[in-house]
């Protein structure tokens, strides 16, 4: 079923840019696939079915993507990291955005559905476990300052990170700003001595 499954969950990506999470339908997401509606339901009995396993597809793309950032230090590889999540491969910004308020509306049912809630969690939970290895191993590195909590750290990048992209969403800010305050951030509070050498470029830009 992998190739069928690849294609369903592509026209997924493209029925919930199109419609959103409230409008969308089964018939919606065939009408992306040379699939009718019929053979959808083969491989999923209900929508709720195919988005839950749509956030797995994504859970499964993300993880490979932003896993184990580049970098030679610790703040290089949180920096990568950063970036690797305001800033997703896609074609243009109108896109990102079409994408990310699609979401955006998956997680305003978070509240009242224990499948899309537990997935969503796991990216949380990800996402921090990635940001408090980079921390752990810059800390005993020398490079991140010794009395930098790892875990109140990393929840911080990851809810700051979470903001930005909602407001992106919401009222049209862009994400700029917010990487460069948490550059700053890493580079003045985290980095040992508060300069890894690359504060004039935050201030430049």
């Amino acid at each position: 079923m992998s190739d069928t499954r690849d294609e369903i969950m592509s026209a997924t990506y493209r029925a919930l840019r199109t419609h959103g999470y409230a409008d969308l339908t089964m018939q919606d997401i065939a009408d992306e696939t040379e699939l009718s509606k019929a053979a959808l339901h083969y491989h999923y009995d209900s929508k709720q079915e195919l988005l839950e396993s749509f956030l797995d597809f994504l859970y499964d793309g993300f993880t490979e993507r932003v896993g184990d950032p580049d970098g030679e230090t610790a703040p290089e590889r949180l920096r990568a990291l950063i970036d690797a999540i305001l800033y997703p491969p896609v074609e243009d910004d109108d896109e990102r955005v079409a994408f990310k308020t699609a979401l955006l509306e998956l997680k305003a049912q978070a509240p009242y559905d224990d499948g899309i809630r537990d997935r969503l969690r796991r990216f949380d939970e990800f996402l921090h476990g990635e940001f408090r290895d980079v921390l752990d191993d810059g800390i005993a590195a020398g490079t991140v300052r010794g009395d930098v909590d790892p875990d109140d750290a990393a929840r911080f990048l990851v809810t700051t990170l979470d903001g930005a992209s909602t407001k992106q969403v919401a009222v049209g800010q862009e994400v700029d700003c917010a990487r460069r305050m948490l550059t700053a951030y890493i580079e003045r509070t985290l980095t040992v001595d508060g300069d890894d050498g690359r504060v004039a470029e935050v201030d430049s830009e």
